[in-house]
């Protein structure tokens, strides 16, 4: 009877329940617990069974750039960036106000880091990520327009609870990329955040989009409701020591 009731879950995709109750029968001294905290153990594994296929799902999705938490962040390391704001970022609270990252400073401080690291604790909260180079995004963007994909593109782009775009005007964005980003901007306003990362300090982006007119456009969108965390120091990749005590970059 009970190999039917195992079956039947498994038909259900309740797997976790069926491995929880498993070991309750193969351990006698579970006999003495209540129905009710048997049923409640047997429930919790479920869930947590789904939760972390779900996170794995997120976490996939986002193909983020390194494998990096907050928690490895060592905030003892003077990179100009506020604590308070630091900690408040970690929240994600500005994904639920839709509000932008701006994350600018020299190659090798760890901003690409300090992004995954966001995105990494989003995913854990529940939100959609994708994280993506600017240049490849706008190539990809340029293959859909040829193939028919374009509009279906966006649209994913656009649901997307946080969408990071790594080495912002690394290239002078053309007219056509600045069409493209445009269009990726207006679609998320109000409904999505962005963390952008720079090597270029903001005032210098309006110069680096070949249309003035989409440019003003763009950063409107993107500077009005951002957090600016402007990092310093010297390249970590020159360094022998970490940034952080784990071993990780920041």
């Amino acid at each position: 009877m009970m190999e039917q009731t195992y079956e039947k879950l498994y038909e259900m995709r309740l797997g976790g329940m069926v491995e929880a109750a498993r070991e309750q029968s193969a351990n006698p001294t579970v006999a003495g617990i209540p129905f009710e905290e048997r049923f409640t153990l047997v429930v919790d594994r479920e869930w947590d069974r789904r939760q972390t296929k779900a996170l794995q799902r997120r976490l996939s999705a986002a193909k983020m750039r390194v494998n990096a938490t907050v928690e490895e962040i060592d905030l003892r390391i003077d990179r100009g960036l506020e604590r308070a704001v630091l900690l408040s970022l970690f929240g994600c609270n500005y994904i639920t106000t839709h509000s932008n990252i701006i994350i600018t400073g020299p190659t090798g401080v760890g901003k690409s880091y300090l992004a995954c690291a966001l995105a990494n604790k989003a995913c854990r909260m529940k939100h959609a990520v994708l994280y993506t180079r600017c240049t490849k995004l706008l190539g990809e963007l340029a293959m859909g327009r040829a193939d028919g994909r374009y509009p279906a593109m966006l649209r994913k782009l656009a649901r997307v609870d946080l969408l990071i775009l790594d080495d912002w005007g690394l290239y002078p964005i053309d007219q056509e990329g600045a069409r493209d980003l445009f269009e990726i901007l207006e679609e998320r306003s109000g409904r999505g955040s962005n963390i952008i990362v720079s090597q270029q300090p903001v005032a210098n982006w309006h110069d680096l989009i070949a249309a003035p007119t989409i440019a003003d456009a763009i950063l409107d969108r993107l500077i009005h409701n951002a957090y600016r965390l402007e990092m310093k120091g010297e390249s970590m990749r020159k360094k022998q020591n970490p940034l952080t005590e784990g071993g990780n970059p920041v």
